[in-house]
């Protein structure tokens, strides 16, 4: 699967956990719902669709 139509994406900690496609894509070019474990590493990609998730901010350090 190329990814030169991929996008970037910076999300914050109100956004987790993290799902693609996010709400604001159209259903026409929607494909199935994915977690995306970007609270880990730092940054993940949709194997689907190929958009680049970045945390942006501190990582979350697990349960209180």
């Amino acid at each position: 699967m190329s990814n030169e139509n991929a996008h970037y994406v910076e999300v914050t900690a109100e956004a987790l956990p993290l799902f693609c496609p996010t709400p604001a894509v159209s259903l026409w070019s929607a494909h199935p719902r994915i977690a995306i474990p970007v609270d880990k590493l730092g940054e993940a990609r949709c194997p689907y669709c190929g958009t680049l998730y970045k945390f942006k901010g501190e990582l979350p350090r697990g349960h209180h």
